[in-house]
């Protein structure tokens, strides 16, 4: 089947959806998931992030679909034509499934553990608006322990959904789920029974935001500040590939993460034992440094790319009086000298 998104032309197998047609294209037309997951069996469709206009439904049947539809979930057609962020009224989509999705989110970036590597910073950093129109109260929640290395911060959380599948489908006793209905839902743990199994820390990995955060990393560094490289061990645990990022800090392992890809989807799902128990150097066997994409907030400080210089191109009236201010509190400015009473 061909399909045409943003003017580019793919031909895919039936059964393909859009976003993952869009994915196999690349670029900027690949529309922002918050929910889809393509290792989880039945991820996607909650968040609508993802939403795209299709213009042409097939060959057969011309007629544009009248309501925008999740690219996650809809399914490809011959001679499809689909409109992503070439279209305003998929931006302005956006936009607003971003202000929904930050109604009750706390500006928590600063102390986040997630900051740097979040999907909904990146989300509102392209489609956000400055100001918010939400007057009433933010529903809140306390910080709960759910497990032995998890902690939930249901505050941040936007409901996708990504963890309770990664239970269903990787354990065979998942013990947490959605409660409640409506503005009311959250993610919690049947009658405060803690989560223990041993591959309980892929839900970290699987958060788009920083809802679920690993105890053992918890304000140690900004991710920014560690330097990650792709390792591997003999993990002797069934459904472990023990192939992992280990993010050093110096000669210390910090965390231990699945590897990711380029949409922050875990490649294969690693054990607990890999990933809270070893963060000795001498437990890995160190491949390399890891990858990213060009924007990521970890390539920004770089030292092989050449960086331009910066230059503030300022009206001098703005700037005035910070020559003489510079001066009182530069030290390069005063010289040294214990005789001189005014230095």
């Amino acid at each position: 089947m061909k399909v045409t998104i943003d003017g580019q032309s793919i031909d895919v197998e039936p059964g393909t959806t859009i976003l993952q047609a869009a994915r196999m294209i690349g670029g900027d037309l690949v529309p922002p998931a918050m929910c889809y997951y393509s290792k989880l069996k039945g991820s996607g469709g909650k968040c609508r992030c993802c939403l795209v206009e299709v213009s042409k439904g097939s060959e057969a049947d011309p007629r544009p679909m009248p309501k925008l539809m999740a690219s996650c979930v809809t399914g490809c057609m011959d001679g499809m034509e689909v409109n992503s962020k070439s279209s305003d009224r998929v931006t302005e989509a956006r936009k607003s499934v971003t202000e929904f999705l930050l109604i009750n989110h706390p500006l928590d970036c600063p102390i986040c553990d997630q900051a740097g590597e979040c999907d909904l910073q990146n989300l509102s950093f392209e489609h956000g608006n400055p100001k918010s129109r939400f007057i009433e109260e933010k529903r809140t929640f306390e910080p709960e322990d759910i497990g032995p290395h998890i902690q939930l911060h249901m505050n941040r959380c936007i409901l996708c959904q990504r963890c309770v599948q990664v239970a269903d489908q990787l354990t065979d006793d998942r013990v947490h789920g959605v409660l409640d209905r409506g503005d009311h839902a959250n993610i919690s743990t049947y009658i405060s029974k803690a989560i223990d199994n041993e591959f309980s820390g892929n839900m970290i990995d699987v958060c788009p935001v920083g809802a679920l955060t690993d105890k053992t990393f918890r304000f140690k560094s900004r991710v920014w500040f560690n330097k990650p490289y792709n390792a591997h061990r003999e993990c002797t645990t069934p459904g472990c590939c023990g192939k992992t990022t280990v993010w050093m800090f110096g000669g210390e392992i910090q965390r231990v993460t699945g590897r990711k890809d380029e949409y922050h989807e875990v490649e294969e799902f690693i054990c607990n034992s890999c990933r809270f128990d070893h963060k000795n150097v001498a437990d890995w066997t160190i491949e390399g440094p890891r990858e990213f994409e060009k924007d990521s907030v970890i390539n920004q400080n770089n030292y092989t790319r050449k960086l331009e210089k910066v230059e503030i191109a300022t009206e001098k009236t703005i700037l005035m009086g910070r020559d003489e201010d510079r001066k009182k509190i530069s030290m390069a400015e005063i010289p040294l000298n214990n005789n001189d009473k005014n230095s």
